[in-house]
This record gives C-alpha cells, structure tokens and sequence, in this order.
C-alpha cells in the first residue's frame, strides 16, 4: 500500500515508522516545506492527515479530488466537516474522520455511551470531563473530549490541562454527595494512535462513502 502523509509530526513520522515495518510505502510526505500542491499523488492508495486545524480542510480536499481516499485525524476544523464527507461522495471514493485512532479510546466511547444511558435519571449525580495532554498540543478542550461531551451533553464543562509527556488522559466523572463514578482512558504512548489510523488506512481502500472507527470495529 502507497501512503501519503499529510503533516509529518511525531505522529506522521510515527504512523511512517510503523508503515514501513508492516511492509507498506510512503509515496509523499506534505509538510510545511513540502506544499501540497507541488505533490504527486498518481502512485498514491491513500493519504493520512494529522496536520494542523489551519492546513486540513485546504490538504483534504486536495486529496479526495483526486479520487484518493483519506483517512483523518486532524481536530478543530469540523466546521467544514459536512463539505468533506460531500465531496468524497462527489469523487466516489473513501472517507473517515476519528478524533481518535485508538481501538482503546474508541471502546472508551462505548463506554461512555452505555454510562451516559444509564445515569439519565440519576439528577443527584453532576457530570464533568477532564483531559490532559502533552504541551505541543495545539488544541484546547481536545477532540476526543468534544466527542466525548458530545454523546453526554454540550453543556458540560470541560477541564483541559497541558503538562510535559502526556500522549493523552480522558477523565468522565459522575460526582454525588454519596459516591462517585469515574471511568478513565489512559494512553500510556502514541502509537496506539498511529496503529490505528494505519488499520484505518488499510481498511479504506477501495470503499466508498464516508466512515467512523465504528465502522472498522463493527460497534453498531
């Protein structure tokens, strides 16, 4: 499999690391010194974003007017989410956004789903998410904790902090004058993330329409 990267970052070289020991090929590399639009993608099976908010949207569309799929990671640009997801079914070919790759994170969300059903009618209980990362991430609350918000309730507030060799700690808490409920994601490094946007990757090729990590662990 041909891979382009688009951001080459810890994650894109740590995505390129692994690439290569499973047998597979980086066909182009998109950075800030290599533009986009001076790539050639003619040798290329599928592309995998982890740029930055400001490159993303201009980077994919790119790609996916080629006919190419993509498979993204990028947070903080889904305002232009829906204009993505059209375009790949213009071009009939592949798409999938994740704000996590992690099959660990993504069973996380499961989880809190089945938790968020189950306290519905528990008022004495107040809700709260927690997430902390490392200092480089541009990013703030993260996205994994705006999906997490999400299948709760866009009111809750969310509490961010950054420190110094952190890949990633999501915190959902259930707070009452009695007791407490609290489940946590600890990712101890970030290949997790990079294994999982690569079996993203390999599990694109050749579909058409739009995905979720849902898709690829069949969670219905």
């Amino acid at each position: 499999m041909n891979i382009a990267l688009i951001g080459y970052g810890k994650m894109g070289q740590l995505i390129e690391q692994i690439a290569l020991e499973k047998g597979h090929r980086i066909s182009v590399i998109v950075n800030s010194i290599n533009s986009i639009e001076n790539q050639d993608f003619s040798s290329t099976d599928v592309a995998i974003d982890f740029s930055t908010p400001n490159s993303a949207y201009h980077s994919i569309k790119c790609v996916l007017t080629q006919g190419i799929p993509v498979v993204s990671g990028t947070t903080a640009w889904l305002e232009n989410l829906d204009d993505v997801k059209q375009l790949a079914k213009e071009k009939a070919t592949g798409f999938l956004y994740a704000s996590n790759f992690s099959i660990g994170v993504n069973l996380f969300f499961e989880l809190n789903k089945k938790l968020s059903q189950l306290m519905q009618n528990q008022s004495e209980y107040k809700v709260s998410i927690k997430e902390i990362h490392h200092a480089e991430k541009l990013d703030m609350p993260s996205g994994t904790a705006l999906s997490l918000q999400s299948q709760i309730s866009n009111t809750i507030n969310i509490v961010s902090e950054r420190t110094n060799n952190v890949p990633g700690t999501h915190i959902v808490n259930y707070d009452s004058e009695i007791d407490s409920i609290c489940i946590t994601h600890q990712a101890h490094n970030r290949q997790g993330f990079a294994l999982g946007a690569l079996i993203a990757a390999e599990w694109i090729i050749d579909k058409k329409g739009c995905f979720s990590m849902s898709d690829i662990l069949k969670i219905s």
